[in-house]
């Protein structure tokens, strides 16, 4: 038996994700948004999607290219 007044409230939600899917589901939390879903995350749809976040995709391009070419960017 579970005590009374001790287990915050549960809500249907809806969230909705960036890319238009949503999802019916239950939270403690009301209705909210994400980034990426399991219709549009790449390891789920196997489709290449690159997400860069502040430039690290190009910053780790140069310095491989650097070290492929025996540089190293200083």
């Amino acid at each position: 038996m579970m005590k009374k007044g001790i287990h915050p409230q549960m809500f249907d939600i809806t969230i909705t994700c960036a890319c238009g899917a949503t999802f019916q589901t239950k939270s403690t939390r009301k209705d909210y948004s994400v980034d990426i879903c399991s219709r549009c995350h790449p390891f789920f749809t196997g489709r290449e999607k690159l997400v860069d976040t502040a430039g690290r995709i190009e910053k780790f391009t140069r310095k491989y290219k650097l070290q492929k070419e025996g540089r190293r960017e200083g």
